[in-house]
């Protein structure tokens, strides 16, 4: 019998591929893209087949054979495997940590029955395929231009849908995938939003229009099941549309045309754990891979975005308006708790505001990112505090719980019933959270119906859309959340929006702290009034409370002027040289003892020197401790991206030959320094 060598990347952090005999009569030899199972070390797993030769460089004493190979599935494309060998390169990461993650669990585990019943089951559900859309709305003439300009857009075409909250982006990138499968009826669209609890209602959106069309979803709330079931209907192209969070960059989609990345500037298309890749700069990689158009919509669109609209490399829409007639944007006031002093958490305007709202059977949000009760207990007898006993950070009172719950490491303990130092029983909750302003509503208010929206209440599956079924059926008059309330919902009756303690970021030492804020207020302050001025509805209004009611970065949310803030930022940045007129890359370390993380960021410092990049001096991170490892940083500056990846290239080696039991990563265009 005679046999091939099978080349497999694994999930390892190994950057080398393993060679596998498999036997194989000539003609009839796996092919590149499939998954095999082999056996590495103890035990057993999936690897992808990245080349197939006849010979092999390791003795044949030493070759293992395979296993198996999935034979059901159909290779992954190479123009996937070139997506994932370009983030592999870039995020300077072996192939097999791009690749195998991003496929669904149940592919990469020994067993092929879930595999071989996913595949009858995708069989069975499969209808007739039909793209006309149902219940096409008449758009206004910019919603018109801009759904023109992207269903009819060929090859590569990066587009910026710059439009205001409640401008009708959802409808033009509905009807621009109408547009698209009305020309090539097989084609794939993928639509990407940042975060899951915005999935449902997209998603209701997209089946409602398109009844003939099979829809595929891919977020990390799937089950197993669930998910390989879709991954399968994209990858076998009989999902027309994909809707997806970040991990649905990597999927397998072979017939793609077109991509909409929603809400572009969202931070959570960076994953901030492994491969910490950007979905958004991914995808914008793949469209110009196949040559295909993709469409970044934002209200706020981020720094870099902006400059690649505003120097022509992408091109700009925009929508002025919003897209519900009589729907103006909301008037925004600044409540200056210097002179209103709040009152449980709430100013004397903000508190007669919600009772006017509440008289005409309108809805309020007040928005607080920060949930818990309390960030802090105290002791006011001698200055304890419930600081975390594993991290740098304070212990937060979840009150209904009855628990202090660390926020980074997940430790929790029970209240204590007396000042741990001295005893004192008095021990006093310090600043606000969503329960405690929760408490404060319902004390104020007794016959509101009040629901709060956070992490905290959300857990269990299913929560959060329950949560905000009842908001759209109008059975709450008092919404109170975090910034999961804050973006891409669409409440009908909601025309008031208070804003509580948004001035700790204002002076924050993150750069892009600023950008962040005033994305975060601009786009809860679209929540309200996005349903138009019926008959006797209150004009749509939010409040900011804030010490600092002169800042230029209010001043610019009261005007609703995105492109001067962002103009002034841009400014900075070229002059401070900070992304995107810098490329920079952030080596993290961590250890039991902060000298030690350290000592291995300095001598990676040594080992590479190159006039085109700047490596900073190792500094602690601002989070200095986290579960009990203590944490460094060392950032690595250029402003030239193909010098950067170059010495980073080169210096990743060096690192991977260091002997060191110093944890550490790097991270490619770090989002937080």
């Amino acid at each position: 019998m005679s046999y091939c060598i099978l080349q497999v990347a694994l999930d390892t952090p190994l950057d080398s591929w393993f060679d596998y005999r498999w036997p194989c009569a000539p003609g009839e030899e796996p092919q590149v893209g499939q998954l095999a199972l082999v056996d590495f070390g103890r035990r057993e797993t999936v690897g992808l087949i990245v080349a197939v030769k006849r010979e092999s460089d390791v003795p044949p004493e030493k070759l293992k054979d395979a296993i198996a190979v999935r034979a059901q599935l159909a290779p992954l494309s190479p123009t996937w495997l070139a997506l994932a060998q370009f983030a592999a390169d870039y995020y300077q990461r072996p192939l097999g940590e791009v690749a195998l993650p991003g496929l669904p669990k149940n592919l990469r585990v020994g067993t092929t029955v879930p595999l071989d019943r996913a595949i009858k089951k995708l069989a069975k559900q499969e209808a007739a395929h039909d793209p006309a859309p149902a219940g096409m709305p008449v758009l206004n003439p910019a919603q018109q231009l801009a759904a023109d300009a992207i269903g009819s857009a060929q090859g590569f075409a990066p587009m910026l849908l710059y439009g205001v909250t409640g401008s009708g982006k959802t409808e033009v990138y509905l009807q621009a995938c109408a547009q698209v499968l009305a020309r090539e009826p097989d084609a794939q669209i993928l639509v990407m939003v940042p975060e899951i609890n915005l999935t449902p209602q997209l998603e209701g959106n997209i089946r409602a229009r398109f009844p003939g069309v099979m829809v595929a979803t891919l977020h990390s709330s799937l089950s197993e099941g669930e998910r390989m079931l879709h991954w399968l209907a994209a990858h076998e192209g009989r999902a027309r549309i994909v809707l997806g969070t970040r991990l649905a960059i990597l999927a397998s989609l072979p017939r793609l045309k077109l991509i909409v990345i929603d809400e572009e500037h969202d931070p959570s298309y960076k994953q901030q754990e492994g491969l910490r890749y950007s979905a958004r700069d991914l995808a914008v990689w793949r469209a110009h891979q196949l040559g295909i158009p993709i469409v970044l919509g934002s209200a706020t669109p981020s720094l870099e975005t902006w400059h690649h609209a505003q120097s022509g490399r992408y091109r700009k829409l925009e929508l002025r308006e919003r897209a519900v007639k009589d729907a103006v944007l909301p008037r925004v006031r600044l409540v200056d708790t210097e002179r209103d002093r709040p009152r449980e958490g709430l100013s004397n305007q903000l508190v007669a505001a919600l009772r006017q709202r509440m008289e005409r059977g309108e809805q309020s949000l007040l928005f607080l990112n920060r949930r818990g009760y309390a960030p802090v207990i105290t002791c006011e007898a001698c200055g304890w505090i419930s600081n975390c006993t594993r991290c740098s950070s304070f212990m937060v009172l979840h009150k209904p719980e009855h628990r202090l719950r660390c926020h980074h490491c997940s430790l929790e303990l029970r209240i204590p019933r007396a000042c741990p130092d001295c005893g004192n029983v008095d021990l006093q909750p310090l600043g606000r959270g969503t329960q405690r302003v929760e408490e404060g509503l319902q004390a104020m208010f007794p016959e509101a119906r009040i629901l709060r929206i956070d992490a905290d209440s959300t857990r269990r599956k299913g929560s959060a859309q329950a949560a905000f079924d009842s908001v759209h059926r109008g059975e709450v008059d008092i919404l109170v959340g975090t910034q999961m309330v804050a973006k891409g919902h669409d409440f009908k009756k909601l025309t008031l929006v208070g804003v509580l303690n948004p001035d700790t970021a204002l002076f924050s030492q993150d750069y892009r702290a600023s950008e962040r804020l005033f994305a975060q207020l601009m786009q809860v302050a679209g929540r309200a009034g996005r349903a138009g001025r019926g008959e006797g509805a209150s004009e749509s209004e939010v409040l900011i409370q804030t010490r600092y009611a002169t800042h230029p970065l209010y001043a610019a949310v009261v005007n609703h002027d995105y492109e001067r803030f962002a103009g002034s930022l841009l400014a900075e940045r070229k002059q401070a040289a900070l992304p995107p007129f810098m490329y920079q890359a952030l080596l993290r370390a961590e250890a039991r003892q902060l000298a030690d993380a350290t000592a291995f960021l300095e001598a990676a410092r040594d080992l590479l020197v190159s006039e085109a990049v700047f490596i900073n001096d190792p500094i602690p991170m601002t989070m200095t401790r986290v579960h009990n490892m203590e944490r460094a940083q060392l950032l690595v500056e250029s402003n030239s991206r193909p010098a950067l990846q170059a010495f980073l290239k080169a210096w990743m080696a060096d690192l991977r030959a260091m002997k060191t039991r110093v944890r550490w990563s790097l991270e490619v265009d770090p989002l937080d320094i």
